[in-house]
């Protein structure tokens, strides 16, 4: 009765990996429990997460072909805009939230566009807008821009605004570090850079007050949804925003999270549930609305149960 925090499955989001082909369910072996599936077995897996309870999904795509420009970020017939249709017509209850960026769609692995053998902020702006606007065309409810390109949310509002779309809300990645957690998602999305870091563009993990600041920005761009990227290592910076600014909250819970768990759980180091239920609360109580996590589906059975 006097608990101050509280989990329930409808804070979840629940990540999922949509490749090409047909039959695909391949476990990331960094990611236990999670998997690369093509369009035809990700609907199955759309419909258990809705029967969960859990609201949303946020997808990310492994393109069949990748180039310099990420082309098959924006191909009206590409992987994740294909799941999109099919999982919108098998379960339209359930909210599809895109991830927008390039990483998975570029050869060289880098969020935008590269020119002297950097990224250049302002040309791959026009991408993410394309990428963001066949999301919304497909049937996406929701799109994310991860890539952290200054002006991306204000790109992304005009475009989807031109094309008719004005009502499809933002979740910005607001404040994504340059972390060492996200590695298991790289070899889930295959999308390690082939040169360089991520660094220039992501966030340096010993600055807080520059949070508020692209929070700040991100929010008179016109984003509906705040984040803050990863979770566990950053909960005084979830706290911080979170008093700071008046937006619905969302952390993602990364897969270097999940797997620190996972493999301990494994090898009997910890009760892995328990750690886990333990890890979300916190996550909440240090301010978080909406939690994206991979421990969605495990979470959602212990709250159930």
């Amino acid at each position: 009765m006097i608990r101050e925090t509280c989990l329930s499955p409808d804070c979840f989001v629940y990540p999922l990996f949509v490749t090409s082909g047909k039959g695909v369910k391949k476990e990331i072996s960094s990611m236990p429990g999670c998997y690369q599936e093509s369009v035809d077995v990700i609907v199955g897996s759309a419909k258990e997460v809705y029967s969960l309870g859990i609201p949303a999904i946020l997808l990310f795509g492994i393109p069949e072909t990748k180039d310099e420009l990420g082309t098959s970020a924006y191909d009206e017939k590409g992987v994740v805009q294909d799941a999109i249709r099919a999982i919108k017509d098998a379960v339209p209850e359930l909210y599809v939230i895109t991830d927008v960026c390039m990483c998975e769609y570029t050869s060289h692995g880098h969020c935008g566009f590269i020119e002297n053998g950097d990224v250049d902020n302002d040309k791959t702006l026009a991408l993410l807008s394309l990428e963001a606007v066949s999301h919304a065309r497909a049937g996406a409810d929701m799109v994310a821009p991860s890539d952290m390109m200054d002006g991306r949310v204000a790109a992304i509002r005009s475009a989807l605004g031109r094309e008719g779309f004005s009502s499809i809300p933002i979740m910005s990645y607001a404040a994504k570090y340059a972390s060492a957690f996200y590695g298991p998602f790289r070899e889930a999305a295959e999308s390690t850079p082939q040169f360089g870091d991520r660094r220039t563009y992501q966030m340096d993990p010993a600055n807080k007050r520059e949070a508020l600041k692209e929070v700040a920005l991100d929010i008179e761009e016109g984003a509906d949804i705040i984040m803050v990227k990863p979770a566990l290592a950053y909960l005084d910076v979830i706290s911080l925003v979170k008093s700071s600014f008046a937006l619905p909250l969302a952390a993602y819970n990364v897969s270097g999270e999940y797997s620190m768990i996972k493999a301990a759980g494994q090898m009997g180091w910890i009760d892995e549930k328990r750690a886990m239920m333990e890890m979300l609360l916190s996550i909440k109580r240090a301010g978080a609305d909406i939690i994206i996590t991979y421990f969605a589906k495990d979470a959602a059975r212990v709250l159930n149960s």
